[in-house]
């Protein structure tokens, strides 16, 4: 443990260095002043513009074992000029966890996932973002799913589990599937602003539904939405499928949905005898 600590201070240490060299103090709002030894900006101008003593910071750029709060990094990646990525980097280094962000709706699927998906042509599969749009999907998960016949508007798996009559029908027993599929989404959407548009989305949902709004305001939180999962296709019958959600993009938060059904089972061979047909 005390190695890992003393990597991470020392690692701490040489990324506040290096931000700091590289920032001129013309970036600063600083004037420039005569030649300097080395070159961006002293300690002594970080911790002014940052709001603290210039021990604490030498301490802190030294990697010693001192405590920082969330709002002294969020004006320390102000004054350094931090991007998303190197913000967060330094809160793992510092604070031992990522920040608190609010996350964008993200809508483009990289095209290497779209290949992905059109090389499994017996395995349903679509893309979500946070709101849980369906922003792309292969050929086999439009025949169980329908997503191209409904609108884009509509083109949402939140809002067609709680409005559509055919998802209904679609997933067996439906009360139990749709309570998983909300747990899920609920851990998603602490990423959310209320105000954003997925914040809309629940509100939008509570006005329709009398079912999601009773379970939403339960805020049950289960676990993983990965297993077993029934769905009831037509000229098909009920088939078992194993359905895993995967991480595509942890920052923009894309998550592919893939089903496989049971291995050597009957319903296998229907299922893919009826995407063939």
């Amino acid at each position: 443990m005390g190695r890992t600590l003393q990597r991470t201070r020392d690692e701490l240490a040489a990324f506040l260095r290096s931000r700091r060299e590289r920032i001129s103090p013309e970036q600063a709002g600083l004037p420039a002043g005569g030649r300097r030894r080395t070159p961006g900006l002293r300690r002594e101008e970080v911790a002014a513009l940052a709001g603290v003593g210039l021990t604490w910071y030498t301490w802190l750029e030294q990697g010693r074992d001192i405590g920082v709060s969330t709002a002294f990094l969020d004006s320390l990646c102000r004054v350094l000029k931090l991007d998303a990525t190197e913000r967060r980097h330094l809160y793992l280094l510092t604070y031992q966890r990522a920040p608190a962000e609010q996350a964008q709706t993200w809508c483009v699927v990289p095209p290497v996932i779209h290949r992905m998906m059109a090389d499994m042509p017996l395995r349903p599969a679509y893309v979500l973002n946070l709101r849980w749009d369906v922003l792309a999907w292969n050929a086999a998960a439009d025949k169980v799913f329908d997503f191209a016949a409904r609108p884009p508007e509509q083109r949402n798996l939140l809002w067609l589990l709680f409005t559509d009559e055919r998802m209904r029908v679609l997933l067996c027993p439906w009360q139990e599937q749709a309570i998983q599929l909300l747990c899920a989404f609920r851990r998603g959407f602490a990423h959310a602003s209320a105000q954003s548009d997925v914040g809309e989305l629940v509100r939008s949902l509570e006005k329709v539904s009398a079912e999601f709004k009773h379970w939403w305001h339960r805020n049950d939180i289960h676990g993983s939405s990965h297993g077993i999962r029934h769905l009831n296709i037509e000229s098909v019958g009920r088939v078992p499928f194993e359905q895993a959600t995967l991480t595509i993009d942890t920052n923009r938060h894309l998550h592919l949905v893939y089903y496989a059904p049971g291995p050597q089972s009957p319903e296998q061979s229907r299922f893919e005898a009826w995407l063939q047909g």
